[in-house]
């Protein structure tokens, strides 16, 4: 992998909703390949920031490029270019396994023989063969999970944007949605997650913690820790939800 190769790049990015800014001037950037936590309490301003990165809303100042496309003029060549997944999965329950498969295959605007190919392969590699012809409504939420990502994948994106996908399950099935994560960014395929579970901020290369609309904080998980003098990812965050945000580490 190119170390330098960015998969995206924010520069003061602004949201504001008359006086109100959701989003107050973030800077940041991804590497390629890497997995990126955009981590914050509910209401820091995240959900406002993903949906301007994947191309769903304009920004009211600042810029912002994924996957080489500029968010205001582009938004949707980031759409074609992108995967996402969320908490609910977005999948359809009256649906067989192939049936979403293909369903969403199609929408992304795959072939009749690639989708085919794709869609063996994706029931092969997940085991989900014994469960091809079952409607999702049957399977067990980790195997739902388990689903929602390979979709969300299928056709080779750039970059996927994980919003909360391991809430609502046990600890051992979330751990096993990591194991998912690491091979996707092996691939190659850029991880930009937020999360609640601040044990699951310590699987990251590198966490961004939003306070307030803001960027408090951004650096490696063990370094977040020492510059705060924490234990664990939990409490850095506890300490930087009571403070004033400041910068911490690298910054862009």
């Amino acid at each position: 992998m190119n170390g330098n190769a960015l998969s995206i790049r924010v520069r003061d990015l602004s949201k504001c909703f008359g006086d109100f800014c959701a989003v107050d001037r973030i800077t940041f950037s991804v590497e390629k390949g890497r997995i990126f936590g955009f981590l914050g309490a509910n209401g820091a301003g995240k959900t406002t920031a993903i949906r301007m990165l994947t191309g769903l809303l304009q920004p009211t100042s600042g810029s912002a490029e994924v996957a080489g496309f500029d968010v205001y003029t582009e938004a949707e060549k980031i759409k074609r270019n992108i995967g996402y997944m969320s908490q609910k999965f977005s999948l359809y329950d009256d649906l067989t396994v192939t049936e979403n498969i293909r369903f969403y295959a199609g929408i992304y605007g795959l072939g009749k023989s690639e989708i085919r190919e794709k869609t063996r392969e994706m029931l092969e590699r997940q085991q989900l063969e014994p469960f091809a012809g079952e409607r999702l409504s049957s399977l067990p939420p980790g195997w739902k999970q388990k689903l929602a990502f390979s979709i969300a994948i299928l056709h080779d994106p750039e970059i996927v944007f994980l919003d909360e996908p391991t809430g609502g399950v046990d600890p051992v099935t979330r751990r096993k949605f990591w194991d998912l994560i690491y091979e996707a960014a092996s691939a190659g395929i850029t991880i930009f997650v937020t999360t609640h579970y601040m044990d699951e901020a310590e699987y990251c290369d590198r966490v961004s913690i939003m306070v307030d609309g803001s960027i408090a904080a951004m650096d490696t998980p063990g370094q977040l820790k020492q510059h705060y003098g924490a234990r664990t990812m939990n409490d850095v965050f506890l300490r930087l939800a009571r403070r004033k945000p400041e910068a911490a580490g690298e910054n862009g």
